[in-house]
């Protein structure tokens, strides 16, 4: 029997309507005319699936037909199989669709300038019927989650390597002080000019994180961090509270209380737009479109 299913999946769906509609009807004619069928075609699928099973499945009764105690039991075990066939069919359908269909998009904790919501308000004006469903984390999380295809597209920063990637430009990193702080006016500040300030960074598994304890290596010293966390605008706010300084990207809104500083060298993140290894849908498709159209227009983020 397995091989006959797995060699003939594209029969075996008909056959199985034809046996769902009989055994509802009790009647051959009717279940033929519910199906749109001849009735002499009903009759030939059910007696391959009766030759599959190799067991009687109806039996005549009267005018009509019943099932016989072996067709009561296969009709209980595959009850509902076609409608849930139908519904998951109808479900592909809808998400395939360039104007309804879903799509699971991924964007970091921080961005930039750059609003997600803005971005997203503009494509949903376009494509008001197409459903989006949105997951905020850092980018490894993002990355992993597309790799596991829970995610059909994802703005990452950094960009992977092993990954369909449109490279939409770079994330600017700065120095992050209070307003009061003693290099709050200086428009442009080296990493060492930071060397023995407390700073405020998320976790070691955060890549803006590791970028931080990279480049402080590399200007001689080591960050003394005296708070974590991985909620961006809440280490703004302890930052803007004098509580320490930070390397972050400029802010989709102002900060009064913090002053934004340009670092000495190439201190950025390329931001790129992964798909995975699947072949996107149309409204995936679409999406995918629309941000990099976005980027193109604008010439940066």
């Amino acid at each position: 029997m397995d091989e006959y299913v797995w060699g003939h999946a594209d029969e075996l769906v008909p056959l199985l309507a034809a046996f769902d509609a009989a055994a509802e009807e009790g009647h051959i004619t009717r279940a033929a005319h519910d199906l749109g069928i001849p009735q002499s075609t009903l009759s030939r699928r059910i007696r391959a699936v009766e030759n599959v099973l190799g067991v009687a499945l109806f039996q005549p009764v009267g005018r009509g037909v019943a099932l016989t105690p072996q067709g009561r039991e296969f009709h209980e075990r595959t009850r509902g199989v076609l409608r849930a066939l139908e519904d998951a069919a109808a479900a592909v359908r809808s998400n395939a669709d360039p104007d309804s269909g879903l799509v699971r998009f991924g964007f970091p904790l921080t961005l930039g300038p750059v609003s997600i919501p803005a971005l997203l308000a503009d494509f949903h004006r376009s494509a008001p019927r197409v459903r989006l469903h949105l997951v905020q984390a850092h980018g490894e999380d993002l990355v992993d989650r597309i790799r596991a295809g829970n995610l059909d597209l994802a703005v990452v920063i950094p960009a992977p390597e092993d990954l369909p990637t449109t490279r939409l430009g770079h994330q600017e990193i700065r120095a992050v002080v209070p307003r009061g702080h003693r290099l709050a006016g200086r428009r442009r500040v080296a990493l060492g000019d930071l060397a023995g300030e407390p700073f405020v960074a998320n976790p070691p598994t955060y890549h803006l994180r590791r970028q931080l304890d990279s480049w402080c290596a590399e200007a001689g010293f080591s960050p003394r961090v005296v708070f974590e966390i991985t909620e961006f605008e809440t280490l703004r706010s302890l930052v803007a509270h004098g509580l320490g300084v930070a390397l972050l990207p400029d802010a989709e809104t102002e900060h009064t209380d913090l002053v934004s500083i340009r670092l000495d060298g190439k201190r950025r993140r390329t931001i790129g737009l992964v798909t995975g290894g699947h072949r996107p849908t149309p409204a995936v498709d679409r999406l995918r479109r629309h941000l990099e159209e976005r980027f193109a227009t604008t010439g940066g983020w």
